[in-house]
C-alpha cells in the first residue's frame, strides 16, 4: 500500500513540475569536452526525484534517479546521472557533435521543484581552404571556412595591411566563404586570408593556392586573349629558330660531304701520275744503256 501511495505521489509531483514553465538556459561547449549539467543546487538528502529528458540531433532519452535507489537510463551513450554530498549532476565524458540539442531536468524535492529547459550548443572547429581562380578575365582570390557553428569572421591582408575593397562574403548555417578580386599588378604571394573563430584561441592564417595550370604568382592583368596571342607569337618563334638550327646542320653536313669529295678526287690524281711516271722509267733506263755501249 506504501509502495502504491509513493507512486501516486511521484506521479502528481512529475506531472505538475512539467505543467510548470521551464527556466531557459543556454551553454555553449566545445566537441570532445567533459561537462556537468546541474539542475537543482539542493543538495542530495534533500532531493525527493531527477529526471532528465534530453533531444538530441538524432535521439531522444530519458535518465532519472529517485531517493530509494531507483534509476533509468535510456541513452546508452556514456551519459549518467552523479551526485555528491552536495547535489546531483547529469555528466557528459566527451561532448560530440550530436549531442547538440535541448536538455529538459527536473529536480523535485522537499518544499518544491527546480525545472529548467537547457539549451546545449556545440562548437566544432570548421575545416578552412583558400585558394585562387579566374572569373571574367580576373583573378579571384576565395577563403572558405566549411562547417561553421558559430559563424566565423574572414578578413584579408596583403603585405601585413588589411585589406576591404573588392572583397563580398557569403555565409550560411554550415559555411562562410569570402571573394577578393585582384587589382592589376598585385603579387598574390603576399595576399593572405584569417580566420577568427569561437573554437580557436587565436587566429588562423592561410595563404591562397594557385590551382594547376596557373604557373605564375603574380597577376599581370592580361586577358585570356591577350595570353593565347602571346602563346601563338612565342611557338612561331621557337619553330623557327628550329628550322633555322636544321638548316645550319643540313649545310655544315653538305659541306663536309663536299670537302672529302674534293680529298677524295685530289688523291685520284696523284695516283694516276705515279703510275705514267713508273711505265716511262724502263724506257730512259734501257735508251741510258744502249748509248753508253755505242760510245765505248
Amino acid at each position: 500500500m506504501m509502495e502504491i501511495m509513493w507512486i501516486f505521489v511521484m506521479v502528481v509531483f512529475c506531472t505538475e513540475a512539467w505543467s510548470i514553465n521551464p527556466v531557459n538556459r543556454y551553454e555553449n561547449y566545445k566537441v570532445e569536452s567533459e561537462v556537468n549539467l546541474t539542475c537543482s543546487n539542493k543538495t542530495w538528502t534533500e532531493t525527493m526525484y531527477v529526471i532528465w529528458k534530453i533531444q538530441m540531433k538524432n535521439k531522444n532519452c530519458t535518465i532519472s534517479f529517485d531517493s530509494e535507489g531507483r534509476s533509468e537510463n535510456t541513452c546508452g551513450d556514456g551519459k549518467s546521472l552523479r551526485n555528491t554530498s552536495a547535489q546531483s549532476y547529469l555528466h557528459i565524458s566527451k561532448l560530440s557533435a550530436d549531442d547538440e540539442g535541448v536538455f529538459m531536468c527536473e529536480s523535485v524535492y522537499t518544499g518544491g521543484n527546480d525545472n529548467f529547459k537547457i539549451h546545449v550548443n556545440i562548437t566544432v572547429p570548421p575545416s578552412i581552404h583558400a585558394w585562387f581562380e579566374r572569373k571574367d578575365n580576373k583573378m579571384v582570390a576565395v577563403c572558405e571556412v566549411v562547417g561553421v557553428n558559430p559563424a566565423s569572421n574572414i578578413s584579408w591582408s596583403y603585405a601585413g595591411s588589411t585589406l576591404n575593397a573588392n572583397e563580398t562574403s557569403l555565409c550560411t548555417k554550415m559555411q562562410c566563404s569570402s571573394r577578393l578580386e585582384l587589382p592589376e599588378g598585385m603579387a598574390a604571394e603576399n595576399l593572405s586570408c584569417s580566420v577568427r573563430h569561437p573554437f580557436w584561441e587565436q587566429e588562423k592564417i592561410l595563404k591562397p593556392e594557385l590551382k594547376k595550370g596557373q604557373a605564375s604568382a603574380h597577376w599581370t592583368g592580361k586577358s585570356t586573349d591577350s595570353k593565347a596571342s602571346y602563346s601563338f607569337w612565342l611557338w612561331i618563334l621557337i619553330a623557327a629558330a628550329g628550322f633555322a638550327v636544321l638548316a645550319g646542320v643540313v649545310l655544315f653536313a653538305q659541306k663536309i660531304m663536299m670537302l672529302r669529295q674534293s680529298q677524295q678526287s685530289d688523291s685520284l690524281s696523284k695516283f694516276a701520275k705515279t703510275e705514267d711516271v713508273e711505265d716511262v722509267e724502263p724506257y730512259a733506263s734501257y735508251v741510258q744503256r744502249v748509248n753508253s755501249i755505242y760510245n765505248t
